[in-house]
């Protein structure tokens, strides 16, 4: 592949392989790997997405789902339903070792190269988005435990320790995947343990009538827009990030299959014990700052110290993905430069967001209103890689040039649909900023999930199943 990447590959080991011995920064960005270099396999993957989901962040959407007014039931009911998302998710993976690049590389395929730009820019912000959130939650945790050891955080210290989480969290994106995958892998343990005694804690304050007469089906549809948000639907751009190293013939049911029970079932699990965990602290203005009433003290300090390691470990993802997006928007920069910008962004936004004190209200719009992108933009990338059967010109998601000049400018059929499920979800959105007259028309419903899926899904497949269709035999002669 000619992909063009500021970094540029220097070492014949994948991730799963690489700096087994040794620390190494990975200098691969957005460029084709190479058949020799994919050594990966559907379990090491599934185990990618299962320890970087067990983390701090599934409780705290669980948590937001009963502090945003639905009671537990309903909370677990949008919980299995929202999770349900990590099989589109899966399907997002499929283009990976198919295209043996990353996920907004593969995007230029449906999009053009020129009209994926504002895809990828959207991918930024919402991955700006989550890294602000987590450093947030990495703060308040830090606060937490300077509080529990009679420290009290003025501003100017409390902005110092924010930029110093903000260049911690840095190191491990900077490394690159090999060794964001073993610091997983070594946190996987000792947070597994630590969740299971927390469920032991809070069992007995579980409150199963907390809310429940605020739930209402406006407010419990929206849960569930939360939920796929925060789960499944929210991981699709990074989907083929980490699944490009794996060998093209890899199964593609079982690479589905690994990444949906991989994501899910740990999501779905710590999910299900922040909304129960919610109910014994209603009262709580974020998910963090409640948890000094509700748990001893011996086990509150190591509890957030390993709260603090996995969130870091969680934002070098969003990092990774995030500093190849900016690869893909065309921006000549190096992945790790890419890194530190992306951290210093960060950094300024999560700021912001501490001292604005309403982290809840801020969390559940945010998470709403990515929707409106991510949503058709998923339904259109599985849409498209099913026509190609595929099959992906690699010359054509270069920066270079290729062959399909459609394909590396503007491709009318993807961007159309794009705009029409994005217009389509904003109809049916409910955000406290902002609703959508379809969704008024139904009593404030949130339908802007299916609503984005289903129009992006039509439109693409009504405008390009010819031409993709004809785009991959000419892809598959060519390869012949």
């Amino acid at each position: 592949m000619s992909v063009h990447s500021t970094d540029q590959p220097v070492s014949s080991e994948s991730p799963s392989e690489a700096g087994s011995s040794r620390f190494t920064i990975e200098q691969r960005g957005i460029d084709h790997v190479p058949a020799s270099e994919r050594h990966g396999s559907v379990r090491s993957v599934a185990l990618m997405w299962s320890g970087a989901m067990m983390n701090v962040t599934g409780i705290v959407f669980g948590a937001l789902l009963v502090l945003l007014g639905l009671n537990l039931w309903q909370a677990v009911a949008a919980i299995l339903i929202g999770n349900a998302t990590w099989i589109i998710t899966g399907l997002c993976s499929l283009p990976g070792p198919a295209a043996g690049t990353t996920t907004f590389a593969a995007s230029r395929a449906p999009f053009g190269r020129n009209g994926n730009r504002p895809i990828a820019f959207c991918n930024w912000i919402m991955q700006i988005g989550y890294e602000s959130l987590d450093l947030v939650l990495m703060f308040l945790a830090t606060s937490v435990l300077l509080g529990q050891a009679g420290i009290d955080l003025g501003t100017p210290l409390e902005v110092v320790v924010i930029l110093g989480l903000a260049v911690t969290q840095s190191i491990l994106p900077i490394f690159g995947l090999s060794v964001i995958m073993k610091a997983i892998r070594i946190l996987l343990i000792p947070f597994t343990v630590l969740f299971a005694v927390l469920v032991v804690l809070v069992f007995d304050s579980v409150d199963v009538q907390t809310g429940t007469a605020s739930g209402g089906t406006a407010l419990f549809f929206a849960g569930v827009a939360v939920a796929a948000s925060g789960s499944g639907l929210g991981w699709t751009p990074n989907a083929a990030d980490y699944a490009r190293y794996l060998p093209e013939s890899t199964s593609r049911v079982r690479l589905v299959v690994g990444t949906a029970i991989g994501g899910a079932l740990p999501q779905t699990l710590l999910m299900l014990l922040g909304a129960a965990v919610a109910t014994a602290v209603p009262d709580a203005v974020d998910p963090i700052s409640g948890l000094p009433s509700a748990l001893p003290s011996w086990f509150l300090t190591p509890y957030l110290l390993v709260v603090l390691l996995q969130l870091t470990a969680l934002n070098a993802i969003n990092l990774y993905s995030s500093g190849m997006t900016l690869q893909a928007m065309g921006i000549r920069i190096s992945r790790w430069q890419a890194v530190v910008v992306d951290a210093v962004v960060c950094a300024i936004v999560a700021i912001v967001v501490t001292f604005s004190g309403d982290f809840n209200t801020l969390l559940g719009n945010f998470l709403l209103f990515m929707i409106v992108w991510f949503a058709p933009w998923a339904a259109i990338m599985v849409v498209d890689y099913f026509l190609r059967s595929g099959r992906y010109d690699i010359a054509s998601l270069s920066d270079d040039g290729g062959r399909y000049r459609r394909v590396l400018g503007f491709n009318p059929a993807g961007v159309t649909a794009q705009v029409a499920g994005m217009i389509a979800a904003l109809l049916c959105i409910n955000t406290t900023v902002f609703t959508g007259p379809i969704s008024k028309a139904f009593d404030g419903t949130d339908l802007s999930v299916p609503a984005g899926l289903v129009v992006g899904a039509l439109t693409y497949w009504a405008l390009a199943r010819t031409s993709t269709r004809n785009e991959s035999t000419v892809t598959e002669r060519l390869s012949a």
